[in-house]
């Protein structure tokens, strides 16, 4: 059910999912002088909130919380129920994938109940949008029948986020937003209010196309890297530097854009999404070919690294006392604390299997803590000091922080082996590039 709305209506937001998404978009939202309702199921991510602290650091205390604190109209909560009060509600929360390797939307369909109950105790007509990343289908296909089912008038839309944690240009407002509704009424509803926020909206034909351009977005970036590392093991079996390479194809003004090698994918979007996109191929008799490649190269490079740093070393398989391993960066990327499916831990499993004793360094990351995946590991980040460099036997570098001493790391670790090219400045340190 849905009617036409003016944008008097929206002066109230839901937010559900306060993680990389959410919490900024409330942020925004609460700028625009919305009073925003926070919503999460995790109670000490509220209670952090509430006492005006960020589990997100990258974003800051006092760029982003206490503001939001200090003046009236943001309420974080774990109620899911309060979304009864909001005019739009906005879906923020995870889309992993299954043990299989399929969609997982149980956070998505979960989250879409809660609203069809408080939708129906509401009584009347509110707007909702996705933005969580999924396959194309699943806002009219799986969403829109639990709405249909509170018998309550509603818009409904697909609005992808367009988040980079870490990244502060572009700011988020300046990034164009695109919404698709399930008729011209709902992307009316969206545009009008994400319009109050978002520099650019732009509209498509149906939440279907603004799905699909999600994944396209994401799909693109893993071929890519896929190719980067293809290159990478190509052209170390040449003799030929792979940074060299991509440095000089760069200086073409057009038809080419750099990508990076790596130890592996990591983030929510780049590792998952694009499989989204491969399993409804699937469902339509088609093979994503392009995807399944780029996956199967990207899934490949934290057991190169591993086979690189054990020959270095002049290891096979160990079992017992083996080599002492520390793995600079546990998150994904430089200068930030999000280790969603970082290599990471990929690489702390694999040696470990190998017979590795193995440790951990990141600045940003003090201690491991409860994840999908990965989340039994209970390690705490060393401090890098000269005396704990030279005591391990390798020191891999998966993330290339800022914080990182390299001129120390160089000349004080016995075996350096770089993923990153962060070495590139020490030709005489004891490198080996993986």
């Amino acid at each position: 059910m849905t009617r036409e709305r003016s944008d008097s209506d929206c002066g109230t937001v839901a937010i559900v999912g306060l993680g990389y998404v959410g919490l900024p978009l409330c942020g925004l939202f609460h700028r625009a002088g919305f009073r925003v309702i926070g919503i999460d199921i995790d109670q000490a991510k509220i209670d952090m909130l509430t006492a005006g602290e960020s589990y997100l650091r990258h974003l800051g205390e006092t760029d982003l919380i206490k503001p939001m604190l200090r003046h009236p109209g943001f309420i974080p909560t774990s109620d899911p129920a309060r979304s009864a009060e909001a005019d739009a509600v906005l879906i923020c929360v995870p889309t992993p994938l299954s043990s299989s390797g399929e969609p997982d939307l149980q956070y998505v369909l979960q989250t879409t109940r809660h609203i069809a109950q408080a939708l129906k105790a509401r009584g009347r007509s509110q707007l909702v949008c996705l933005e969580s990343t999924t396959y194309p289908g699943t806002t009219r296909e799986q969403l829109k029948p639990i709405l249909d089912a509170a018998e309550v008038a509603y818009d409904l839309a697909f609005c992808p986020e367009r988040v980079d944690p870490g990244r502060s240009e572009p700011p988020m407002h300046a990034i164009p937003k695109i919404v698709g509704g399930i008729d011209q009424a709902s992307t009316g509803a969206a545009v009008s209010l994400y319009g109050h926020v978002f520099e650019t909206v732009i509209p498509v034909a149906s939440p279907d196309v603004a799905e699909a351009a999600k994944l396209m977005e994401n799909v693109y970036r893993a071929v890519n890297i896929a190719l980067a590392n293809e290159m990478k093991v190509v052209l170390d079996r040449m003799g030929i530097n792979v940074w060299e390479v991509i440095e000089a194809a760069a200086t073409k003004p057009f038809g080419f854009q750099p990508f990076y090698p790596g130890p592996g994918l990591g983030g929510h979007c780049i590792p998952i999404d694009p499989f989204y996109l491969a399993w409804k191929a699937s469902q339509v008799g088609c093979d994503a070919q392009f995807i399944e490649l780029a996956g199967r190269v990207n899934r490949s490079m934290p057991a190169r690294v591993v086979d690189i740093t054990l020959k270095a070393l002049g290891h096979a398989t160990h079992s017992g006392d083996g080599p002492r391993i520390l793995v600079l960066g546990l998150a994904y990327k430089p200068n930030i604390d999000d280790v969603r499916e970082s290599p990471s831990f990929e690489l702390i499993s694999l040696f470990r299997q190998a017979g590795c004793r193995v440790e951990y360094s990141d600045p940003h990351v003090p201690h491991t803590h409860h994840m999908r995946h990965y989340g039994d590991l209970d390690m705490a980040s060393v401090p890098l000091t000269s005396a704990a460099l030279s005591a391990y036997d390798a020191v891999v570098i998966a993330t290339a922080h800022d914080a990182f001493d390299w001129k120390e790391i160089a000349t004080s670790a016995r075996l350096i082996v770089d993923t990153r090219n962060a070495m590139r400045n020490f030709p005489n340190a004891p490198v080996v590039r993986a």
